[in-house]
């Protein structure tokens, strides 16, 4: 059966980083494009950041441009997030995703709270 697990989650301060990792189980993560979204509480969910499963191609909303970043370890069959200097307007659920024809795929998140 094919499984994401999102994992890394936590309560953190302002300025502060925190890495996400999305595992999969079932499947060869490097054969997709992997995306991370996030949903606030009241909010819609948003496209944080992706990866393409050709050459690596990566993708960020403007909100995060130059804090998170997202590579692969192939090796460990994962895809992560790394992010730094987090915002109070970072907090959220975290989610990540691969489309598969005809439908989207998703763990079942992790939880990011950044709070003084």
């Amino acid at each position: 059966q094919v499984q994401l697990v999102e994992s890394g989650g936590g309560l953190v301060q302002p300025g502060g980083s925190l890495r996400l990792s999305c595992a999969a189980s079932g499947l060869t993560l490097d054969y997709y494009a992997i995306g991370w979204f996030r949903q606030a509480p009241g909010k819609e969910r948003e496209g944080v950041s992706c990866i393409s499963s050709s050459d690596g191609t990566t993708y960020y909303a403007d909100s995060v441009k130059g804090r998170f970043t997202i590579y692969r370890d192939n090796a460990k069959n994962t895809v992560y997030l790394q992010m730094n200097s987090l915002k109070p307007e970072d907090t959220a659920v975290y989610y990540c995703s691969y489309y598969q024809p005809p439908r989207d795929y998703w763990g079942q998140g992790t939880q990011v709270t950044v709070s003084s």
